[in-house]
């Protein structure tokens, strides 16, 4: 993601996020009073804004529903239409085949037989069992808009029907002739559940329930500073809350609402906007980094809307220490805590405890600040996600116990959460390096894996180029010692001094370093040599292009000759043809200059190393001598100017360097051999 290629203020990501924020934020009444059973007031006098109802608890609404729904009775209705449908199909059947079998008698049973059943009502097994598994032994019948009571047991299955049929046959009948008459034809079921009538009595008997239990006058005196809330003064604010919390209000309110909301989120990410534009100004031009910060505030404070909105888990399951965490591996300690700060203040606008959340949140972040310094190791992040969940669970127990004096006023599930939250922030190793592809940046991780010297392009250094290997080693161990002096980026130079000088593998045998006795540029003119050794920077720039190097370690390779000449053979054509006009370009190096500290100092350390090889005499004397030649060279050719480093640091630089260097050549005293008797 190349931001940079967009033509957008930096500040137009500020107001952007700030109106999605406020877009997002919950509209709903937020009760300003928060308050438990059992503990003290903490706020002033409060009394009754207006008239409003006790209203019972959800608990005791449901008792009293349940009472009052044993005594509902469903409602089923008869279908009067499908008795004399049956009577007249069994009429039809007889004069058409059943006057062959049997005689009128048999006919006038029937028919007497199911006049008395649709009476009394057929009903289908699965309801017949679903009335006794309720335990209903009467119900109200419908027959048109008339309701009667009716007891159960006077209904009849189908089954059950042709059994009362058969089973009161009369003596003068013969029941075998009776059952050939296929009198199951005649058995339709009459009566089924009324679902409209009855869950409309249903409704009406719920709602006949009072959900509360008296009302509150205006002006009436609630709870007093200090006094702990009982039971029934619990009662009465909850009630308050809830009527509190259900005024519409209409599209007024609503307005009214969001221009707070986008009031409040403007001025605490002005706040932010204002310390970046006085302490980190570099990040405000940056067009990258300012989209990167505001997505750093804007996720943690959309999952938060998310979370209080649909309820869908517990706040504190969010880990919001990943924000400091993610800005500290990128910048600094002192934005990752502002921007931490910035995050947990919007969230604490929707948060159903503000004051805790802060506290929790606040501490949280300070202890990833001060734990974690850089990350370039899983174990660093392990143990700042540990103590991270320290601090939840310190933090939590000390509110609780100074609020409510009680042990067992603790939640035992906020640790739970606490946990949760801690394995989320282990994967913010692997986030990191998401983030690091999404917005090009690098990390002290990515520093580390790339310096390790079994990674592809550095093992293939070792081998082809064993002496520019060995040289790159001695630059990157004397240019961090110096870079961690100066407070510059102490790995990332290290890392930028391997990689320097990775343009010699294409023709190593052309360096120094490299050669054996043969010396292929004595074949050569000047020109042709100097040409040799400085296309060391470009054939090195196509390598780390090749192998997708970070730009920032290109950077050291571009810049540690700067815009310098290849000196031994730029002055040795000078010297040998003092009158002939030199093509300058021919002798100097691409460049450009180096353009921070980190790259500056990696310039310095490959000069002084390298020339530290030609001294004779490897003295205390000699080795001052050399690093101020060379360091005061480059200052006085300009290739210096560009790099922010001041007289102080150079000095510092000069110190290391020497120290270092006399550390490399210290010679060791010859042991004598033991003399034999």
């Amino acid at each position: 993601m190349n931001i940079k290629n967009y033509n957008v203020h930096p500040s137009i990501f500020f107001i952007i996020a700030a109106l999605l924020m406020a877009y997002f934020f919950p509209r709903d009444a937020k009760f300003k009073y928060q308050f438990y059973e059992g503990k003290p007031w903490r706020y002033g006098l409060l009394t009754a804004p207006t008239n409003f109802p006790i209203y019972k608890t959800d608990a005791q609404v449901k008792e009293e529903q349940d009472s009052v729904l044993k005594k509902f009775q469903p409602y089923y209705r008869v279908n009067q239409e499908i008795e004399s449908n049956q009577i007249d199909k069994l009429r039809a059947d007889y004069n058409s085949r059943l006057n062959q079998r049997v005689t009128a008698a048999y006919m006038q049973y029937i028919e007497k037989m199911l006049q008395q059943l649709y009476g009394n009502g057929i009903i289908s097994a699965e309801e017949m069992e679903k009335l006794h598994a309720e335990g209903y032994s009467q119900i109200n019948l419908l027959r048109n808009t008339v309701s009667s009571p009716h007891y159960v047991s006077d209904f009849f299955t189908v089954k059950s029907a042709y059994e009362f049929i058969i089973n009161n046959c009369p003596t003068t009948l013969n029941r075998s002739l009776l059952q050939a008459c296929d009198i199951n034809n005649y058995l339709v079921e009459n009566v089924s559940y009324d679902t409209d009538m009855s869950d409309r009595v249903k409704q009406e008997l719920l709602q006949s329930v009072p959900i509360s239990t008296g009302v509150v006058q205006a002006g009436e005196r609630i709870v007093d500073r200090g006094e702990i809330i009982d039971s029934q003064t619990y009662n009465v604010l909850r009630s308050l809350k809830k009527v509190y919390e259900s005024k519409s209000g209409g599209n007024q309110r609503h307005n009214l609402m969001l221009a707070g909301q986008i009031i409040l989120v403007f001025g605490i990410l002005f706040c932010y906007w204002l310390y970046l534009w006085s302490f980190r100004i570099k990040f405000m031009h940056n067009r990258r980094n300012a989209f990167f910060l505001i997505c750093c505030i804007f996720m943690p404070v959309f999952l938060t809307e998310i979370c209080v909105t649909y309820s869908i888990f517990n706040i504190y399951i969010i880990p919001y220490a990943i924000v400091p965490i993610v800005v500290r591996t990128f910048f600094d300690s002192r934005t990752a805590l502002f921007t931490h700060l910035i995050t947990v203040l919007v969230c604490s606008i929707m948060a159903p405890f503000p004051h805790e959340f802060l506290i929790l949140q606040i501490i949280a972040g300070m202890v990833v600040t001060f734990s974690l310094r850089e990350l370039s190791e899983r174990s660093q992040l392990m143990r700042c996600s540990f103590f991270v969940f320290l601090s939840y669970a310190l933090a939590y127990l000390g509110l609780v116990l100074y609020q409510d004096a009680d042990l067992n006023k603790i939640h035992w599930m906020m640790m739970l959460y606490f946990g949760i939250n801690l394995i989320l922030l282990m994967f913010t190793y692997v986030l990191v390096y998401m983030l690091e592809k999404t917005f090009g940046y690098l990390s002290t991780i990515t520093l580390v894996e790339l310096s390790n010297i079994n990674s592809g392009i550095l093992k293939k250094l070792s081998e082809t180029c064993p002496g520019t290997f060995q040289h790159s080693l001695q630059v990157s161990i004397i240019a961090s010692e110096a870079a961690a002096k100066i407070g510059a980026n102490a790995q990332l130079v290290r890392t930028g001094a391997m990689y320097h000088d990775i343009g010699k593998m294409c023709n190593p045998i052309f360096f120094t370093e490299n050669q054996n006795q043969q010396n292929p540029h004595d074949g050569l003119s000047f020109e042709e040599s100097a040409q040799m050794v400085i296309s060391h920077v470009t054939e090195g720039v196509k390598i780390a292009e090749k192998a997708s190097l970070p730009k920032e370690i290109i950077d050291f390779i571009r810049t540690h000759h700067g815009r310098g000449k290849a000196k031994y053979f730029y002055n040795s054509f000078k010297n040998k043809y003092p009158d002939r006009e030199v093509n300058e370009e021919l002798f100097t190096y691409p460049g450009p200059n180096p353009f921070s500290k980190e790259t500056a100092i990696v310039m310095m350390a490959d000069s002084v190393e390298a020339a530290s090889r030609s001294l004779k005499e490897h003295t205390v004397e000699g080795i001052q001598q050399l690093v101020n030649k060379i360091i005061e060279t480059q200052i006085a050719d300009g290739l210096l100017k560009n790099a922010p480093l001041t007289f102080r640091d150079v000095e510092s630089i000069k110190q290391v360097f020497i120290e270092k260097l006399k550390i490399m050549y210290h010679t060791r005293i010859s042991y004598p051999d033991l003399k034999k008797k």
